[in-house]
């Protein structure tokens, strides 16, 4: 048990790494040619990658098709489809056109704090010391990392922190929309079904195909958001979540904005100053102190 425990704490950390990546291969592809856009992009990867994980839940015999069988049940699918799935993909996918992935996803990495704010508000949980402490570091974060510590200049464009803000927000509601679900469901078909109805929800606001994603130097990058990207992390994480605890993968998560700012710095050449560095580490921090429940006191 132990061994397999490390065994998918690894998978969970590839899985991170992965989608770190894939926003480096989706901004390559904005930067190709301007029809590719987001929300074309993000088409694509929902409508593909959830007919491909429909198709791997039914040879695993998850029983699909069972999600739809009750109102509630067809009801909170298509919410988590459009209010989830379609803010965490595809507004981060703007926020990656607008500037990089790296920042893109260190903004959509506060997402945590959006769940912390719904609980607090919404369902009058009132939040430990450490909640409102790591809260405070992170937005000190987003503050240093908008305006490199200047309150009277954005080092970053009004479209990049709107977006990643609200790809932040999708974090929250793609995590708490579909609770229900995945208790009662396949993970694997819940995902499959969101990605599926965000991808075809799109496709009903902005009807528009774009040839140029077909070139052949568009190919590649494609395939490897969609497979590296979408695909192969999806099924690794939802898998490993088995074996590992959830608080255990939310902190691992910090591997995806190390990775895609990695990734930005040798691909793109990016410059990340000193400012960027330190909001970026009071984000990440952030959130793995949120997360972080030491042995005794696990509730």
């Amino acid at each position: 048990m132990e061994n397999k425990k490390k065994f998918w704490t690894i998978m969970i950390i590839i899985s991170c790494t992965f989608w770190g990546i894939s926003g480096i291969f989706a901004k390559f592809i904005f930067n190709l040619d301007r029809n590719n856009t987001p929300i074309f992009v993000s088409q694509i990867r929902m409508i593909i990658s959830g007919l491909v994980i429909l198709f791997f839940s039914w040879l695993n015999k998850d029983k699909p098709m069972e999600i739809w069988k009750t109102k509630k049940s067809s009801f909170t699918i298509i919410m988590f489809g459009l209010l989830g799935l379609i803010p965490v993909q595809y507004c981060y996918f703007e926020a990656i056109k607008y500037g990089d992935a790296s920042i893109a996803t260190i903004l959509q990495f506060i997402g945590p704090f959006f769940i912390l704010f719904y609980l607090t508000i919404v369902k009058r949980q009132a939040p430990r010391r450490i909640e409102v402490i790591c809260t405070i570091i992170a937005f000190i974060g987003v503050f240093i990392l908008a305006t490199h510590g200047n309150i009277n200049h954005l080092a970053i464009t009004p479209q990049v922190l709107f977006w990643g803000l609200l790809s932040a927000i999708g974090v929250a509601t793609n995590t708490l929309i579909p609770k229900s679900l995945i208790h009662e469901f396949s993970p694997t078909a819940v995902t499959g079904w969101g990605l599926l109805i965000a991808g075809v929800g799109l496709f009903i606001i902005h009807p528009h195909v774009s040839a140029s994603i077909l070139a052949p130097q568009a190919i590649v990058p494609l395939l490897c958001v969609l497979v590296i990207g979408t695909i192969i992390p999806f099924q690794l994480f939802t898998s490993a979540l088995r074996y590992v605890k959830a608080t255990t993968a939310s902190m691992l998560d910090a591997f995806e904005p190390i990775s895609a700012t990695i990734g930005s710095i040798l691909v793109f050449n990016m410059h990340f100053y000193l400012a960027d560095m330190i909001g970026s580490v009071l984000i990440i921090l952030a959130v793995i102190l949120l997360n972080w429940q030491p042995k005794g006191k696990i509730q």
